[in-house]
């Protein structure tokens, strides 16, 4: 994929490299199951992803494989699109210029790649769909970059994340609940195992992600004190009180979580960067993020160490950076959240989602044979 999605912004060339000379012999295979038949390797079709959220833009090219897909070129920056939305309703000036230039960059690399534009799916999420305004950004960049944006719903954001993280999924597990954090909001999808496959039998969206979040609830100054912890609490509760409001209840479905027949998987740069934390890592390394199993006493250690870093700590942490400091606490804020109103031990971490799903889909939808007009009979002419 584009630079980790927990890797801070700021380093967009130097980590693509890197991500794409480890994606053409990944060690695990990078967003899906196996792609059937159809051409792939070198002479594949390229094939493009592109997703404008409310914090991040993200670009990922990559070639239909055997095992899914190998990564040829990939680009992530924080633009915050949604910053100061929620006191508006509108796109800010200043943001739409950060996320213009970062789309401009992507158009560029779209035609350096030789990428046919007809083979690019590009979306934009939250951000977009709220404000006032977003439809007439979106037409600013097609005028001006050739991108064409498509304003997606949170229903079609939740299961193309899904299909990006397939194949994170314990294949033992009965259940999954695959939690989206995004900058403006948050999906949550239930899945239970239908025969062989699993199933999504329920899902939702939370308006709330880290951007609106932490807008929401300024941190303190004395965020190591208690000051801090009920500060830390007030997201907690905000985003608790925003699940409970989805209103999905399934008794059968939290028993199997309980019991330990299910499990969460986690996609967002906010959880990529706990599971750094986690680590101890000096820099961002997606091969030891991407699929790491954390228990809940591990997330909230994290947490609580990110905590006890203050703002200048956390900007110091290669996981983290000066871009993402500000943020990182209210996404372990909305993961505690979810894991209080479905206790469960085991979170798998995914730095993959939305762009995967997209990617995988467009692969599929073109593996399909198109079907031959039969040949028979003419219709005798009307006499």
């Amino acid at each position: 994929m584009p630079e980790p999605d927990g890797a801070p912004s700021g380093r967009d060339d130097r980590s693509q490299r890197q991500r794409s000379d480890r994606a053409s012999h990944p060690a695990k295979p990078r967003g899906g199951g196996a792609q059937g038949h159809g051409a792939s390797g070198r002479d594949a079709p390229l094939y493009g992803a592109l997703d404008l959220g409310t914090n991040n833009c993200r670009l990922l090219i990559a070639r239909p494989a055997r095992e899914g897909f190998r990564v040829v070129d990939s680009f992530s920056r924080i633009v915050r699109l949604g910053e100061g939305l929620s006191h508006t309703g509108r796109l800010d000036e200043a943001a739409m210029d950060r996320a213009y230039d970062a789309l401009a960059s992507c158009a560029e690399r779209v035609v350096r790649k030789g990428l046919d534009s007809a083979r690019l799916t590009a979306v934009a999420t939250q951000a977009c769909r709220q404000a006032e305004n977003g439809a007439a950004f979106i037409e600013r960049v097609r005028a001006g970059t050739g991108l064409r944006l498509r304003i997606i719903d949170p229903a079609e954001e939740a299961r193309l994340s899904v299909e990006g993280c397939l194949n994170l999924f314990d294949p033992r597990a009965e259940a999954v609940l695959v939690i989206d954090v995004g900058g403006g909001s948050t999906e949550l999808s239930w899945l239970r195992k239908q025969g062989r496959e699993m199933k999504t039998v329920a899902w939702m969206s939370a308006p709330l992600g880290v951007v609106t979040l932490a807008e929401r609830h300024p941190e303190p100054d004395d965020v190591v004190g208690p000051a801090g912890e009920v500060w830390y609490e007030a997201m907690v509760a905000d985003m608790g009180a925003a699940i409970a409001a989805g209103g999905i209840v399934d008794a059968d479905m939290r028993d199997l979580f309980g019991r330990g027949r299910g499990h969460m998987v986690g996609t967002s740069g906010a959880i990529t960067s706990l599971a750094g934390i986690h680590l101890n890592l000096r820099r961002y390394q997606r091969d030891r993020i991407d699929g790491l199993w954390m228990t809940r006493k591990q997330c909230e250690a994290a947490a609580d160490r990110l905590k006890a870093l203050g703002p200048d700590g956390r900007a110091a942490e290669a996981c983290i950076g000066p871009d993402r400091a500000d943020l990182v606490l209210a996404g372990a804020a909305i993961l505690e959240a979810v894991q209080r109103a479905w206790p469960c031990e085991r979170v798998r971490v995914a730095d993959r989602g939305l762009r995967e799903g997209l990617l995988l889909q467009r692969m599929r939808e073109d593996r399909k044979p198109r079907r031959r007009r039969r040949r028979g009979r003419q219709p005798a002419a009307a006499e």
